[in-house]
């Protein structure tokens, strides 16, 4: 039976896809312990995915003051040996590694341990975390091609990024009823993240009175995050378009499966799961991620012809306007768009991640 430890997190991009090859261990009647910081996204979500836990102390060390820095630095060697415990008491074959402050500390001490080290790097450019750890993993799994340069020759395999399986999974029909909109309408998926995106909220909202025509024939899914939730509302009510306006959405399946254009950041995971599910997009990078590593992302869409590039600086109504309009009216573009995302689609990342693993582990995929 093959052990897995898994560690990281601290956001949903590098979280959910450790859940993605989590899933698949289990799949194969393997086990999973997860370690994560005592603060993050994880000792929220994991517990209700019905996986085990472990947290440590760990800060952020990139962008914060020197204070800050000295007090993440302090957490490292409690964080050290409360991995080397945990994972001396399950034993695994492997650890993995998916990026944010805590999964320093548990490869640090699975290196301690003797124990093989994989990473699983999400975006086009490297956080911090993951650059320093490269050097001295076993092997590193790339979400894009493009990272390859960051960690030492040889080392690396292109496996894409991770998904959650059952995204692809939603009923198209069902999914409209339940976000209260109509089959027949062409339909944009607006998100900017679990708390929204202003700049996106405010561009698209603007773009409404000059959208024309389309009024009557189009309809939006739109997550706005609490803040702008009564904002958003009120300039849907307002042009009179049809709108489902959430300040969560928790059935992203749902929502993807109405989709015929989504209008979004491009985090390392949403660009994953356009792929995987063939969604063209409209992209606007958070213009203060680490490296500039969404604006990276974002362009290997572009280039592959399966998004358009909007820089947060121009995502403007009059340009949202433009842009989704253009695609709207052009079906034939829109379509050619979603075959280039599917083209660029790893559906099956978690289970090339997870044999990456196993090999390093001493085994062989199945075993």
């Amino acid at each position: 039976m093959f052990r897995l430890v898994i560690a990281g997190g601290g956001t949903g991009g590098h979280l959910y896809p450790g859940i993605a090859v989590a899933r698949e261990v289990i799949a194969g009647s393997g086990e999973v312990l997860f370690i994560g910081a005592e603060n993050g996204i994880e000792a929220r979500v994991l517990p209700r995915e019905g996986f085990a836990l472990k947290t440590i102390r760990a800060g952020k060390f990139k962008g914060m003051g020197m204070a800050n820095k000295i007090r993440t630095l302090g957490m490292i060697p409690s964080g050290v040996l409360a991995s080397m415990d945990a994972i001396k008491g399950f034993g695994p074959q492997a650890v993995l590694g998916v990026g944010g402050y805590a999964s320093f500390s548990a490869l640090i001490a699975a290196k301690l341990l003797g124990l093989p080290v994989v990473i699983q790097e999400q975006n086009a450019i490297p956080g911090l975390t993951n650059r320093v750890l490269g050097k001295f993993a076993d092997r590193v799994a790339l979400g894009f091609s493009d990272a390859e340069g960051y960690f030492p020759k040889g080392r690396s395999t292109y496996t894409g990024n991770p998904v959650r399986a059952e995204l692809s999974k939603a009923d198209r029909a069902t999914s409209f009823k339940a976000f209260g909109l109509d089959v027949g309408r062409t339909t944009v998926l607006v998100f900017g993240g679990s708390g929204g995106a202003h700049t996106i909220n405010k561009g698209v909202t603007d773009a409404l009175p000059l959208i024309g025509g389309l009024r009557t024939s189009v309809q939006f899914i739109h997550q706005t995050g609490e803040r702008d939730l009564q904002m958003v509302q009120d300039a849907y009510d307002k042009s009179g378009v049809k709108a489902g306006v959430l300040p969560f959405i928790y059935d992203m399946a749902g929502a993807y499966a109405c989709a015929d254009l989504v209008v979004c950041r491009s985090g390392a995971l949403t660009i994953a799961e356009l792929a995987a599910l063939g969604k063209p997009a409209v992209l606007v990078p958070y213009p203060h991620a680490a490296n500039n590593h969404q604006a990276a992302n974002a362009r290997v869409m572009e280039r592959a012809g399966a998004a358009r590039l909007l820089m947060d600086s121009d995502a403007d109504g009059r340009r949202f306007a433009s842009e989704v309009t253009a695609l709207i009216l052009d079906k034939a573009t829109l379509s050619e768009m979603s075959g280039r995302s599917l083209a660029l689609g790893r559906p099956d990342a978690a289970k090339r991640v997870l044999e990456i693993c196993m090999v390093a582990g001493g085994g062989k995929p199945g075993v």
